[in-house]
This record gives C-alpha cells, sequence and structure tokens, in this order.
C-alpha cells in the first residue's frame, strides 16, 4: 500500500505525530527501533499533561519542589504553586505513546532506518526488519523524520541537518531510598533524597558546562549530567554526584546515554516530502535540557504540516512545522539560550545564577513559564525587577553571597 504519511521514530514526537495523523484519517506507518531508552530527567508540566491527554497512571511521582543547588553546596528550594510536576519513566511512557498510535490506527513496524529512496512510484522508506533482519521498503507519500538528535533523515534528506550542536547526557536509573535517608535537613545541607523534590545541581565539578540532576521516579529515581564538553568522564561524575547527594549505595537499574541538541534547526523540511519533528529538528530547550514537551509540539506540528501538505498539495505547507513552532516558543528558547550562555560558563556564575534564583520573583515568573510555557507578561513590574536583579548579578554589583 502508499501510505498517506510514514513517521521514523516512535518517541514522543513521532508517536504523537503518526497518533495525530491517524486520528485525522490518514493512513500511517510508524517505525521504530526497539530496545532503546534515552536518558532523560522525566520531568513534564501541566500544560503537556492536559494538551496531550497524560493519564494519571503515567506519572512515576509528582513534585511539588525543586531544589537549585550551587558550587559551593548551597541551596534554594523553589516551592511549585498551584500544581505539581509529573514525573515519567520513558521506558514505559514511550511504549504507552507508541500503544496510543496503534489504536488510534497507525501500522506499527519495528526496526532501523536506512535510507530514503525514489522513483516512478513514490518514496520508499528503507529500513532493516528487527525480526526477519531483511531490508524492507515502505512506500508513502511524506515522511516525518523523528528519530533523534543524530537524525539519519535530517543528515540524509534536509540541509544543515547534520549540523547541530548538542550535549552528551548520561543518566542512571537507581533504586530510590524509601523516603529520605539518614541525613537530616539542615541549612547547607544537600545531601538527602525527598520523593517530592527534583534537586538541580550546578556545578563544574559535575558538569563544566550545563548541569547535574536527581529528579524522583517513585520507586527509582534518575541522576545523571550533561556536557558539551570533550574529554569529560560522564561515568565518573554522576558517581561522584551519587555520592554527593548520598545515594551511592543503592541499587543501580540500568545506565544510559545520549546526545541532546540545543538548537532548533534553520530549516526542517527538504523542500519535497520529508519533514523533521522533536530532537531531530533541535527542539529541545536550552538552559533546561527540557525535551519531552517540546518534542511533542513539534510531532504535532510536523503532523499538521503534513495534514496541509496532503490537502493542498503544496509542498511549501511542509514549512509550517517550523514556523507553527517558532511562533508559540522561540522567544523562551532565546531567553534561555541567553541564561545558558551568560551563567553557565564557570562556578562564579552559577553561584550567581542559584543567588537570583533566591528571589521570589524570579521564583514565581520562572515557574510559571515553566508550567504553561509561555513567558508570563501579566507582572510587567517583576519583569523590570528581575532583569535590574540579573544584571546586578552579571555585572558584579550585588555579593555571591545569599541575602
Amino acid at each position: 500500500m502508499i501510505y498517506d504519511v510514514i513517521v521514523v521514530g516512535g518517541g514522543p514526537a513521532g508517536a504523537t505525530a503518526a497518533e495525530d495523523l491517524a486520528r485525522a484519517g490518514r493512513s500511517v506507518a510508524l517505525i521504530d527501533r526497539s530496545g532503546r531508552i534515552k536518558p532523560c530527567g522525566g520531568a513534564i508540566p501541566p500544560r503537556l499533561i492536559e494538551d496531550f491527554g497524560i493519564p494519571d497512571s503515567q506519572l512515576v511521582a509528582k513534585i511539588n519542589t525543586a531544589r537549585m543547588i550551587s558550587p559551593t553546596h548551597r541551596h534554594v528550594d523553589i516551592p511549585i504553586e498551584n500544581g505539581f510536576v509529573g514525573m515519567v519513566d520513558r521506558e514505559h511512557f514511550d511504549e504507552f505513546l507508541r500503544k496510543r498510535a496503534v489504536s488510534a490506527g497507525a501500522h506499527r513496524n519495528t526496526g532501523t532506518f536506512k535510507r530514503i529512496e525514489r522513483d516512478g512510484d513514490g518514496t520508499h522508506v528503507v529500513f532493516r526488519d528487527k525480526i526477519s533482519g531483511n531490508e524492507v521498503a515502505l512506500t508513502g507519500r511524506i515522511v516525518i523524520g523523528a528519530d533523534g538528535a543524530r537524525s539519519d533523515v535530517a543528515r540524509q534528506e534536509v540541509p544543515g541537518g547534520e549540523e547541530i550542536p548538542y550535549v552528551i547526557a548520561y543518566h542512571e536509573i537507581i533504586k530510590a531510598p524509601e523516603g529520605r535517608n539518614a541525613t537530616e535537613d539542615i541549612p547547607g545541607e544537600t545531601s538527602f533524597y525527598d520523593p517530592k523534590r527534583c534537586d538541580v545541581v550546578y556545578d563544574g565539578a559535575i558538569s563544566p558546562d550545563f548541569y547535574g540532576w536527581v529528579f524522583p521516579h517513585g520507586a527509582q529515581a534518575s541522576v545523571g549530567m550533561g556536557t558539551g564538553k570533550d574529554g569529560v568522564d560522564l561515568k565518573k561524575a554522576t558517581a561522584d554526584l551519587r555520592v554527593a547527594s548520598g545515594l551511592d549505595a543503592c541499587e543501580t537499574i540500568r545506565k544510559e546515554g545520549a546526545p541532546i541538541p540545543l538548537k532548533p534547526l534553520d530549516r526542517w523540511d527538504n523542500g519535497r516530502d520529508v519533514v523533521l519533528a522533536g530532537d531531530a529538528a533541535g527542539v529541545v530547550a536550552p538552559s533546561s535540557g527540557e525535551g519531552i514537551y517540546y518534542a511533542m509540539v513539534g510531532g504535532r506540528v510536523a503532523a499538521m504540516a503534513a495534514e496541509a501538505t496532503l490537502a493542498s498539495g503544496r509542498v511549501r505547507d511542509l514549512q509550517l512545522a517550523r514556523k507553527l513552532f517558532m511562533k508559540e516558543h522561540k522567544t523562551v528558547f532565546k531567553v534561555l539560550r541567553a541564561m545558558q550562555d551568560a551563567y553557565y560558563k564557570s562556578d562564579e556564575r552559577r553561584e550567581r545564577f542559584v543567588s537570583l534564583c533566591h528571589d521570589v520573583d524570579v521564583q514565581r515568573l520562572t515557574f510559571e513559564a515553566y508550567m504553561n510555557k509561555k513567558l508570563v507578561r501579566a507582572r510587567p513590574l517583576a519583569h523590570l525587577k528581575i532583569g535590574l536583579k540579573n544584571l546586578a548579578h552579571l555585572t558584579r554589583i550585588v555579593p555571591e553571597a545569599f541575602t
């Protein structure tokens, strides 16, 4: 058969695109490489839960506090007001999304993408079938490349698709201690575990250009870090983080690593029959490294662009994917990129960044933006105050110590 759309990659972006198109009545093939679990802290905001209909059963934890930890181990606890941050385990969450796409009508195939071929009969996506080991070709009208940060679809088909900056993320899923460990929660002490708190560690000894994290996953926890620097021993840094967090004795369940892109590509389509989504398009937020929400939005706008192209016959409608995404999220990405460039350069800057997070205005507006995925414009005076405080920290007008 000739599919309307062939989706390469069954992560949050690809599964969302496949489900949306199948529900719209399009014939869809989903090609996914099984057995791969992406390293991910697993945080999803309320807007994702609402926009994409995520059931409570997929949440392995609900977080009510974020702890920012400085290089000198000072910390700021930021309460998550009027809601919570949901946590998912990608091993089960991604499979849930794939099964939901199949329930909507998508045809699932398990294998590894090889190449795209074209002839008089159409566009053919060739993949190596996991069961038979043979190369299989599916024919379709449009291809959505959602095959990750080092996307083969992007490299083969989209100009600039091989040039994308990224950090390498590594984490270890561990068996979580029951509740808190033996260490008391005392001022200045960070080495205890709270199953309802995410810890973000801004310490050059853990990551020279990004951060480390301890994210609860119910009975398990994700402990990891990311870096774009060569020569960093990710496993040692994570081991050091586990020691600093009092989690070195916990059982290790699995270890995972993968590239995480930190800049959207300038072009997401090939002007013919391919459009990118998710990590393949580079849509992971700078500074925070948040990717699940943006991947699913990327999958949705790719589906919208594919649907528009199928309906109109105009290949330029594939450009809608990037246009729609950037219209909604370009400003947030710019602000987060500026924050990363300003504060992740040195431990002195990281100290000042955590000090800035101590400010109540920063806390409220930051988490309002995170929860709703919009820069909040309702309190212009607060934005002005934050801008002045930010400038004061960067120019060293204020001391590093918390006030």
